[in-house]
């Protein structure tokens, strides 16, 4: 419980009991529970859209359940998301890059980056019928942060220290996590078609092969804002994907 408590801190803005304990391994240990997490932000934008369908238009409904979300999470993600579009796309070595993604301002990049982020995610799930929404909403939260998970269990972390100004991030994910992070996160997409379950199989792969690729050779490894900026991306891909393949 402690554990699942501690994912709970660090990735949302819900309130957990003072006296919960902390430790660097508790921390790593609790990267397990992030879709877990997930799955509760899910659930949390499924009641939110649910009462306001009863008072609001569907496209007004589906806006603020997407603002519920984000408020939960205090835009944790989409913080790191915008300040991966600044970081890679301004710096032009290591050091600028990791000194670029210190900076709270936000730049060009990360502004174009996260306004074409939000939009698809609406535009996306617009297209999408009222069951579907449901579905995509609770299996997208959970699925797009097992693929982070997958990331630091293949990949270095860049030590920060001085440079960070994010909360600190789990860095080390055992075999263990690695097996309850991955069924909890499939479960729900298990409740998809298999035409989309293979698709997103597969994209999901090559998405994250290729951020692992650019990451790699640009900066030698994860950050926190990397892996918010690799949950953002993998979410956008489910939507993508339920419209194209599932909405068909």
């Amino acid at each position: 419980m402690n554990t699942f408590l501690t994912a709970v801190m660090f990735f949302t803005r819900i309130p957990v009991p003072r006296q919960l304990p902390y430790s660097k391994d508790l921390l790593n240990r609790a990267l397990r529970f992030f879709p877990l997490v997930g799955g509760v932000v899910g659930v949390i934008g499924i009641a939110i859209f649910w009462l306001a369908l009863l008072v609001f238009p569907f496209s007004l409904a589906l806006l603020i359940s997407m603002i519920a979300t984000i408020f939960v999470t205090g835009a944790f993600h989409e913080d790191g998301f915008a300040d991966f579009c600044d970081g890679y796309g301004g710096g032009m070595d290591k050091m600028k890059i990791l000194a670029i993604m210190k900076d709270s301002r936000l730049g060009t990049y990360g502004t174009v980056g996260l306004v074409a982020m939000l939009a698809t995610k609406y535009l996306s799930l617009s297209e999408m019928a009222v069951p579907h929404v449901y579905l995509a909403l609770l299996a997208s939260h959970m699925f797009s942060r097992l693929v982070p998970v997958f990331l630091v269990y293949t990949t270095p972390y860049i030590r920060e220290d001085a440079l960070s100004k994010s909360k600190p991030i789990g860095n080390s994910v055992s075999k263990s996590s690695l097996v309850i992070a991955s069924v909890t996160g499939l479960i729900p997409v298990c409740f998809m078609s298999l035409s989309f379950v293979v698709v997103l199989l597969v994209a999901s792969i090559f998405l994250l092969v290729a951020f692992r690729h650019y990451i790699m050779k640009r900066t030698g490894g994860y950050s926190g804002d990397v892996l918010g900026a690799l949950q953002q991306l993998t979410e956008v891909l489910f939507y993508l994907l339920v419209v194209t393949v599932d909405c068909n």
